[in-house]
């Protein structure tokens, strides 16, 4: 696999994507996996989620901050998977909440952007592994951005 294409195929992967797997480690050691809907990002390595303070997964990461986010096109005959790796803060502070804030979020959230039911995950990527075509490359995020 030629790195340069692998790098374009990893960012258009990234930016078609509408839902990401996000993946935490509970109390146990054991990984648990979620899909989100992927709605912000900074660059190729912080990208943003909303979801509920109360969620299993807030305590999560509040325990143990590493994290992986798979992004995947599993259209037929297009089999294309990129995992990024890294580690996700949970963030309660207005700006980033009101980064991430979209309208109907108030269904969820009553008392809007402040709500203290509401926050954000900013996930940070050290690297990303690309799958594809029977074959992988493991970038550093830095040769992604």
């Amino acid at each position: 696999m030629n790195k340069e294409k692998v790098r374009e195929e990893i960012i258009a992967l990234r930016k078609g994507a509408n839902v990401a797997y996000v993946g935490s480690v509970n109390r146990e050691g054991f990984p648990q996996i979620k899909g989100m809907l992927v709605l912000e990002s900074e660059s190729m390595k912080v990208q943003y989620f909303s979801t509920n303070t109360g969620s299993r997964r807030v305590a999560q990461f509040r325990a143990n901050p590493k994290a992986c986010v798979y992004y995947v096109d599993d259209t037929k005959d297009k089999y294309k998977g990129a995992l990024f790796t890294g580690t996700i803060e949970v963030c309660t502070d207005h700006e980033t909440k009101a980064m991430l804030w979209r309208d109907g979020f108030e269904i969820y959230y009553p008392k809007g952007v402040d709500d203290p039911g509401y926050c954000v995950y900013r996930f940070t990527a050290q690297s990303v592994n690309y799958y594809h075509g029977l074959a992988n490359m493991t970038l550093q995020i830095e040769e992604v951005e």
